[in-house]
C-alpha cells in the first residue's frame, strides 16, 4: 500500500498545482445542475488524476466526480474514488476551503485516503491500519462527547440556509466550512469535535475522508446510523452524515432523530 500511498499523495501535490494555476484567475465555469457549479480547473486537475493513477495502476477501478461513470468499476477489487476539486464553490468565491480527494477502496471499504489542500499546504494521509497523518504529524480525534461542549463543523450553504437553526442551542458553536471532504480531514486532526451535513452527499466527497477519520479515532456514518460502503451503484449517499468520536456522534444521531 506504501506505493499506491506515495503515487496518491504526489498525484494530488500535482493537481493542486494546477488548481492554482485557475485559481483567482480566469477559467470557465457552468452549472452541472442546481447551485452544482463545474469549472475548467476540476476538468484539468480530473484529467491528470486520471492519467497518472490509471497509468500506474491499470487494473485498478475509477470513480470520479467528473469522469462519466462506468458499471465496470463494480467488478474490480480495487477502485481509486475520486474528487479533483472539492469545494467548487469556494474556489469561485476565492475562500481557501478547497480540496483534492482520492481515496482507494478494496471491496467497498477504504484502505487509503488522501486530501490536499493546495492553498494551505495542509496534506491529510491515512491507510488502513497505519494511523492518519497532517503533513506527516499523527491525528488524533476530539475526544469531547457532549454536544453542548462541541465545536461542529457544518456547511456554509445549509447555514445560509437556515437548516441548521433548530440545531444551533444544543451546540457550544456551529463553524460553518467549505468542502465535506476538507471538513472530514479537519475532524480527524481534532480542530473541531465533530461534522455533520443534512444534505445527501456523493462517496467522492467523503470516501478518502472516511478514510482518515477512522485512522485518527474517528467514526462516520450516514443519518440513519449506518457505515457507508463504497463503490456501490448509486453513488449518492442519504440522508446525510455525521463524523467524529463514537460518542459524539450517537449523541448527534439521537439529536437528529428527536428533531426529525
Amino acid at each position: 500500500m506504501q506505493n499506491e500511498l506515495t503515487t496518491a499523495t504526489e498525484a494530488a501535490q500535482a493537481a493542486g498545482d494546477i488548481l492554482l494555476d485557475y485559481y483567482q484567475a480566469d477559467y470557465e465555469i457552468r452549472d452541472k445542475g442546481f447551485h452544482n457549479p463545474v469549472t475548467s480547473a476540476d476538468h484539468a486537475s480530473n484529467d491528470y488524476l486520471e492519467e497518472r493513477l490509471r497509468d500506474d495502476f491499470p487494473a485498478y477501478g475509477w470513480l470520479s466526480e467528473e469522469t462519466a461513470d462506468s458499471h465496470d468499476r463494480l467488478g474490480r477489487e480495487r477502485v481509486w474514488v475520486v474528487d479533483p476539486l472539492d469545494g467548487t464553490k469556494e474556489f469561485i468565491e476565492g475562500v481557501p476551503q478547497f480540496v483534492v480527494s482520492i481515496a482507494l477502496v478494496e471491496h467497498g471499504i477504504p484502505v487509503l485516503g488522501v486530501l490536499y489542500n493546495p492553498v494551505t499546504k495542509e496534506t491529510f494521509t491515512a491507510t488502513a491500519g497505519s494511523g492518519a497523518a497532517l503533513n506527516g504529524n499523527p491525528l488524533k480525534v476530539s475526544e469531547v462527547n457532549e454536544l453542548e461542549e462541541a465545536v461542529i463543523l457544518n456547511s456554509r450553504s445549509e447555514t445560509r440556509r437556515g437548516l441548521w437553526k433548530s440545531y444551533q442551542p444544543y451546540f457550544r458553536r456551529l463553524m460553518p466550512v467549505g468542502s465535506v471532504a476538507y471538513k472530514l480531514g479537519l475532524t480527524a486532526a481534532g480542530r473541531a469535535d465533530m461534522f455533520a451535513t443534512l444534505r445527501p452527499k456523493n462517496e467522492w466527497d467523503v470516501c478518502a475522508g472516511n478514510m482518515i477519520l477512522k485512522e485518527a479515532g474517528a467514526v462516520l456514518r450516514v443519518l440513519d446510523g449506518h457505515e457507508r460502503r463504497y463503490n456501490s451503484q448509486d453513488a449518492i449517499i442519504k440522508p446525510g452524515l455525521v463524523a467524529g468520536n463514537p460518542g459524539i456522534v450517537q449523541s448527534f444521531l439521537d439529536l437528529y432523530r428527536s428533531l426529525s
